[in-house]
């Protein structure tokens, strides 16, 4: 049987190479096409060849790529080892119920791999053995035949029947040797008929019947034969036969005919006269089960009709063959042959067979990817079997045709993306030529698979976050976060902490959750020690490989009334707030006598400073400045003004819950002389202390110089990087000396300042913000806009603008000391 096989595939590498050559025209899905051949009968699990060995298939790869065959039918005939690559028998087969009575038999098996997707036709051919035996459709055959009939008539028998085919049919039939009958076999068609030849009158009174055996014999190896019994009565004379009009009739009617419809009627005549005229027809014996099923004879008039509707795809053809008997005795017979041909109308829709569908596709497959291999197949023939195929939605798939008629690659056209469309119907459209044309549809249903391409992003890049200082260490100030448009695995973010540029410890006082985001300060913050700091929130993904994004994070502690006022002057030696101020009697009102000093850590309203006499010897005598802390006389001394006046005055902020210190100042008074001598005591003191004065201004002038030297640094750095539009901290620009603080920062489209004692001409106080916090017109928009070169000087003078301000405050702490 392996030899078999070799032969056949030996004759066929010719055909072989040009079906390759197709193949390299037409694509790479169809790969190969290969032909075995096999007896019928065989056993279950013989082998027909080895497949993957003849394709050239890697064996140790079959099983991941899945080879097998493809199943068309219900039963399958054929089946693939996976181990071996081997093509084996997997049922019996019986040739004649495979192919009946066609010529070669052929069985095209579709076997396919995977990864990458092929597919290659392999085709077996069912080669006859001699496993029937022809035989008759009856038992026995019965003849009367007249006794004046004269030698050389022909008696049609009953021809044989026998499912092999070629060698393996019927090839001979004899007769048992008598005296009166003979054998001769005609040719009709691809049948062979037997006719009983009388080669001797017969003579009834010698003998009224005659008993003879038909054999029939095939030719295969070993022959086998069937056997009719054939029973001759003699009978006296009726000697002329019925004779057709035609011998051959050729019909042709439409599968889609009625039944009842009348597909012919033949005709017949009998010169005899009586009995031995009267016509009976009737439909030969030897005709398939089928024709008796379909047709069916009227025997008075010869007409023929549908008894079943007509099928072109079942049977093109019929061959009936039909007889007319006469009513003499022995009654004669004439035959002829009926030849119907069914015409094909289009009555069958087109099927689509999807081979082989991969309902996953990655989103990153290329343009051109295969994705199923479908097969569209019409029953029809000529034109009502062609088929036109096509997609009829717009989506990104084609139909890519192979070299083999009606075979179709379904394949990408486009790029995919998921995130866009994560699902599709492919909904593929076969419409035959007929008319009027037939068509059916046929829908795949494609999921799109995730590939990790997108990255998180957060809505918002920078984030600006406004934090009231003091606050609880551990608790949860803000949090982050970002969404990812992949799903599962791809669309998991964990979230860490990373210190931008300068600032440096950040991590060490933050702590993020890396599941949500949640972001805890480790410490409580002071904004009279930090009073701004940036860090990156980095989002990645836990795709393969992962993504990531960051957000840069700009946190504004803002201030709250946690200092109380320091007094400056007047200060004691053991550093309480107490000091003694000698004036002449004789001054008079509006004189100064002193200025308290006091100073507040905080800022805004939390910083202004007010002050009030909370303890005073004379109300009439000494006035205080509310907001300056001077105190000057109300009016002159007079001799019944005591010479020692107390004032304890109370400095307070301005905060929601005021913080407040006082200071005692103790008031002499003295005659004139005595204050000149005090004055010249003082004048003495100064010049003691104009070593420590000298200093002062030393260190007064390096600062200058370093303000100045920042200031161009400032201004090189800027112009090297992108302008950054975050909150700043500006001067106030109308600091009157005092020293309370009053900030100005930005945020947005307003500029927000947090006043001190005095506000600017024009200032509002935004509702809402406790009082203490102003809005000034941005008066860095323009109507226009905003060019590149103004943003940078904008940003360059918003930082030289808190460097002024840090100069400023030790400037003034310079002063204080030089005063004290």
């Amino acid at each position: 049987m392996m030899e078999t096989a070799r032969r056949i595939r030996t004759r066929d590498y010719s055909w072989i190479a040009l079906r390759l050559a197709l193949l390299a025209f037409f694509g790479n899905q169809v790969l190969a096409e290969i032909r075995y051949s096999i007896p019928e009968e065989v056993k279950s699990g013989t082998i027909v060849g080895n497949v993957a060995k003849d394709l050239g298939l890697d064996i140790a790869s079959l099983v991941d790529r899945r080879f097998r065959v493809a199943l068309e039918s219900k039963e399958t005939l054929f089946e693939v080892n996976q181990d071996n690559g081997a093509l084996y028998v997997d049922k019996k087969t019986d040739r004649e119920e495979l192919c009946q009575d066609t010529g070669a038999c052929l069985m095209e098996l579709k076997v396919i791999v995977e990864n990458p997707l092929e597919i290659h036709y392999v085709s077996v051919e069912i080669t006859d053995v001699n496993d029937h035996s022809p035989s008759f459709p009856e038992k026995e055959q019965m003849f009367e035949i007249a006794e004046h009939t004269l030698p050389g008539k022909r008696f049609q028998l009953q021809s044989a029947r026998d499912p092999d085919a070629g060698i393996n049919s019927i090839r001979t039939y004899t007769l048992a040797t008598n005296e009166y009958f003979d054998i001769d076999i005609s040719q009709s068609d691809e049948d062979k008929i037997p006719f009983l030849v009388l080669k001797k009158s017969l003579d009834r009174e010698k003998k009224d019947k005659h008993l003879l055996t038909v054999t029939a014999i095939d030719g295969g190896k070993p022959q086998r034969s069937g056997t009719l019994n054939v029973s001759v009565t003699v009978l006296d004379s009726n000697d002329n036969s019925p004779m057709f009009t035609q011998d051959t009739y050729q019909i042709e009617i439409y599968e889609n005919a009625p039944v009842g419809t009348t597909v012919a009627t033949v005709n017949a005549r009998d010169p005899d006269e009586g009995t031995n005229g009267e016509i009976v027809y009737s439909l030969g014996k030897t005709l398939r089960r089928k024709v008796y099923d379909i047709f069916e004879l009227d025997s008075l008039n010869g007409q023929i009709k549908l008894k079943q509707s007509l099928d072109f795809e079942e049977s093109e053809i019929y061959k009936i063959d039909i007889e007319a008997s006469d009513k003499g005795t022995p009654p004669l017979t004439g035959r002829c042959r009926v030849i119907i041909k069914v015409r094909d109308v289009n009555d069958n829709t087109p099927e689509i067979e999807v081979t082989s569908l991969s309902n996953t596709v990655s989103e990153d497959s290329k343009p051109g990817t295969i994705i199923s291999l479908i097969t569209v197949k019409d029953k029809d023939s000529g034109v009502n079997g062609k088929i036109i195929s096509q997609i009829t939605k717009d989506v990104p798939f084609e139909l890519k045709p192979s070299y083999k008629e009606n075979t179709f690659s379904v394949v990408t056209k486009g790029f995919l993306d998921r995130e866009e469309v994560s699902y599709y119907e492919i909904t593929v459209k076969a419409t035959d030529c007929g008319e009027p044309p037939l068509t059916t549809y046929k829908t795949l249903s494609i999921q799109i698979s995730d590939v990790n391409d997108n990255s998180p992003q957060f809505n918002q890049n920078p984030l600006y976050v406004y934090l009231l200082e003091n606050n609880a260490a551990g608790a949860s100030i803000f949090s982050v976060r970002a969404t990812d448009n992949d799903i599962n695995e791809n669309a998991v973010i964990s979230y860490n902490i990373i210190q931008v540029g300068n600032e440096k410890g950040v991590t060490s006082f933050l702590n993020i959750n890396s599941d949500n985001g949640h972001i805890t300060a480790l410490k409580s913050f002071d904004f009279e020690t930090l009073k701004k700091f940036q860090f990156q929130v980095v989002a990645t993904d836990s795709g393969t490989p992962s993504l990531s994004n960051n957000v840069t994070v700009n946190v504004f502690i803002l201030d709250q009334n946690d200092n109380a006022p320091v007094i400056l002057y007047p200060l004691s030696s053991n550093g309480s707030a107490e000091g003694v101020e000698e004036i002449p009697r004789n001054v008079h009102a509006g004189h100064l006598v002193t200025k308290v000093r006091a100073y507040d850590a905080d800022i805004g309203y939390n910083g202004w400073l007010l002050f009030s006499l909370q303890e005073v010897t004379d109300h009439s005598l000494f006035g205080l400045d509310r907001y300056t802390g001077q105190i000057r006389t109300l009016r002159s001394f007079t001799e019944t003004d005591e010479a020692e006046h107390k004032l304890v005055i109370l400095v307070k902020d301005n905060g929601n819950v005021s913080l407040s210190a006082t200071a005692t100042v103790v008031v002499k008074v003295v005659e004139p002389k005595e204050a000149f001598a005090a004055s010249d005591v003082k004048s003495a003191s100064k010049d003691d202390d104009s070593n420590v004065t000298f200093y002062l201004m030393i260190t007064l002038g390096s600062v200058s110089a370093l303000f100045i030297i920042s200031i161009i640094v400032l201004i090189a750095m800027q112009c090297s990087k992108s302008t950054d539009y975050t909150s700043k901290y500006l001067e106030d620009k109308n600091y009157d000396g005092t020293l309370c603080h009053s900030i100005q920062y930005r945020s947005g489209d307003k500029r927000y300042m947090l006043v001190g004692p005095r506000m600017s001409i024009g200032s509002t106080i935004v509702p809402g913000s406790n009082a203490n916090t102003l809005v000034l017109p941005d008066r860095r928009k323009a109507s226009g806009e905003v060019r590149l070169k103004t943003n940078i000087m904008s940003t360059v003078l918003g930082d030289i603008e808190i460097l002024a301000y840090f100069v400023l405050c030790l400037k003034n702490m310079l002063i204080i000391m030089y005063r004290i």
